[in-house]
């Protein structure tokens, strides 16, 4: 069985422009005894309220915001490039049509009941603090709504405190 340590916010020296927009992160909840997770490709780490936080956006459509929206608590986690195309399967299809993190092979562990996956090398658990939906009016550069929203689906923001960073030994 892999393990993992616990490090300090402090201690994580990974860049979060090639971990999260280079390297994909997978999001995951649970709701009721069942788990779904995404891939996402943007996000960030950062401080706010004198916590160390993660902010996510999810659109209205995926299956996943259910669950956060549900959850107190989330999981990003990290993977070597070998699993590439697992994190592209776990992208392109919904919970809601299949058991795809069965299909995925990925093992669930948990921690403090959040669950991450077992074949990670980065697991980073999060508390949800504050959640909001993009609104039109309120881009400062318009041709940014323009750009990524033509359908009106805009992402809603989530920021969470970073509760644990878990690394592979």
């Amino acid at each position: 069985m892999t393990t993992f340590s616990e490090i300090k916010p402090e201690e994580f020296d990974h860049s979060p422009f090639k971990l999260i927009g280079k390297d994909w992160m997978l999001i995951t909840a649970e709701k009721e005894g069942k788990l779904n997770t995404m891939t996402a490709s943007w996000g960030g780490f950062g401080v706010m309220w004198a916590k160390n936080v993660a902010y996510i956006v999810i659109r209205p459509q995926r299956y996943t915001k259910e669950f956060i929206d549900t959850s107190d608590t989330f999981s990003l986690t990290f993977f070597d490039e070998s699993f590439r195309k697992t994190l592209s399967y776990l992208g392109t299809k919904s919970g809601r049509d299949e058991d795809k993190i069965k299909n995925s092979n990925l093992t669930v562990l948990h921690t403090d009941t959040v669950p991450y996956f077992e074949e990670a090398n980065i697991a980073i658990l999060c508390k949800k603090l504050y959640a909001q939906e993009y609104k039109p009016e309120c881009f400062v550069a318009q041709e940014l709504n323009e750009q990524w929203y033509p359908d009106v689906d805009h992402h809603t923001l989530y920021i969470a405190e970073v509760t644990k960073i878990l690394v592979k030994r």
